[in-house]
């Protein structure tokens, strides 16, 4: 069959509220950025000349309506967005310290993301693409988890290449074992997996990159990919015994770090679907990371995610 749909994904669409200067009386202003981690993967791929479809549930209200005009406007389908008139659309508040990391305050305690059910989830969607990618936001609680389950199912039975990003955020779970447990159900169901420094210590224990890939690779035979990001530093992929370092871009101007894992998770997709995830070779693993730590440091140059998306051009342009 042929599939008419490159990536669907399923999760949290919601609005990142950034700080963005002082009023004259010292008052934070703050900026509504649409976001979401797997809407800020989309709208890279759709950048990137791919067909996208997003699964999830936002709040019938202003920022919901927000949210999809600036999904429609990025070239994603909404088609599969339910519009929920008895809940309130996600808020999350972000302050960046100096060095660019940031600190999230959520206002997601019955947040419309956290509601989709699995009667609401697309089969037809899911069957028509060819790549399904989710994160483990979609899996905090009730009844979204099963609404990612039922999806993960399917994309299964359609011989989806399924991606999954960890996208820890401690405040959102009742307990970080929960959260590694749910981690843990999402590795074991993908075959391409992004993760950050961070979430590889949490999740192995181990500081060093390639012992802390080992222990994943051991623990869940079924991954295929590894791409491990660093920020700055750079990224790793491990693929097949292969191991390929890539320095990060380092030109300065970072303002904030929101979006670049997504960024280059949706250039590490775009990639695969360009070249199939078999017999990948180091040159290949090497051009992969290259174009995805660029696209990334690009968006680390400006404010929020969805809209902060560069094009191809732009990225070739600095490589």
């Amino acid at each position: 069959m042929k599939k008419s749909i490159d990536v669907a994904a399923l999760g949290e669409f919601l609005v990142d509220f950034t700080c963005n200067g002082a009023s004259t009386q010292g008052n934070p202003f703050y900026e509504a950025n649409p976001g979401g981690a797997p809407c800020n993967v989309l709208a890279m791929l759709a950048k990137l000349g791919k067909r996208t479809a997003f699964i999830g549930k936002v709040g019938d209200d202003q920022f919901g309506h927000l949210l999809r005009q600036v999904g429609l406007e990025a070239g994603i389908s909404m088609d599969s967005l339910v519009m929920d008139a008895h809940s309130h659309t996600t808020l999350a508040f972000v302050k960046t310290a100096e060095n660019g990391d940031r600190d999230f305050s959520f206002y997601r305690d019955s947040g419309a993301d956290t509601l989709l059910t699995p009667d609401e989830v697309p089969e037809n969607v899911i069957a028509q693409a060819k790549i399904f990618h989710f994160g483990s936001l979609s899996l905090t609680g009730e009844p979204v988890r099963s609404a990612t389950q039922k999806a993960v199912a399917l994309a299964q039975a359609a011989d989806c290449i399924i991606s999954f990003d960890p996208n820890l955020r401690p405040p959102l779970w009742d307990s970080l074992e929960q959260a590694r447990e749910q981690i843990h159900w999402g590795l074991a169901q993908c075959d391409v997996a992004k993760i950050s420094d961070d979430e590889l210590l949490f999740l192995t224990g181990e500081t060093d990159f390639d012992a802390g890939a080992a222990k994943l690779r051991e623990q869940f035979p079924n991954l295929r990919l590894i791409n491990v990001t660093a920020g700055a530093q750079g990224s790793i992929a491990y693929y097949q015994g292969l191991r390929v370092f890539q320095p990060g871009v380092t030109l300065g101007g970072v303002i904030e770090t929101t979006g670049a894992g997504d960024t280059f998770c949706a250039c590490v997709l775009n990639f695969l679907l360009e070249h199939g995830l078999e017999q990948l070779s180091s040159d290949d693993l090497t051009q992969m990371l290259h174009f995805a730590n660029a696209a990334a440091y690009l968006v680390t140059t400006r404010r929020g995610a969805i809209r902060s998306m560069p094009e191809r051009e732009q990225v070739l342009a600095l490589l």
